[in-house]
């Protein structure tokens, strides 16, 4: 499983032009699944989203997590995420998870996170969604489990 996070000042979704998730400063995650990827994966990446230092703590150094600061976490689905890009110039998508193991996957990290976080928004897996953000710093990390 794939989360790309971005350390964010703010940031949103919007699906047929209806904001349908937001957060002020936090993570915004895109989210990828690929074949073979289990809920105690999706298990082990919001641990590590929850618990990874990427905000400043007293002196500016990268010390303290999104549960520390508590920011808003927006999970965002990414099928590209998942993409065979090793060779030639179109993406091949063998890697990724189907459509139903992706969205259920998706479906799990966020029922996850909800449970044990707030606040959490959320995009829609399959949807044409368009994601808006304010990147703080910037400060982009890609965690594979």
């Amino acid at each position: 499983m794939i989360g790309l996070l971005q350390r964010v000042s703010s940031a949103s979704v919007e699906i047929s032009g209806q904001r349908v998730a937001e957060i002020d400063q936090g993570l915004l995650v895109l989210v990828g699944v690929e074949r073979g990827d289990t809920t105690q994966k999706a298990d082990r990446l919001l641990e590590r989203l929850l618990g990874y230092r990427v905000f400043p703590d007293a002196d500016g150094r990268m010390n303290l997590s999104l549960r520390e600061t508590q920011g808003g976490l927006l999970l965002v689905p990414q099928f590209t995420l998942a993409a065979d890009t090793q060779k030639g110039t179109r993406p091949g998508f063998s890697t990724a998870a189907t459509p139903e193991e992706g969205a259920r996957l998706f479906d799990y990290i966020c029922q996850q996170a909800a449970m044990l976080y707030t606040p959490v928004g959320m995009g829609q897996f399959g949807a044409d969604m368009q994601v808006a953000l304010i990147n703080d710093g910037p400060v982009t990390f890609w965690l594979k489990v």
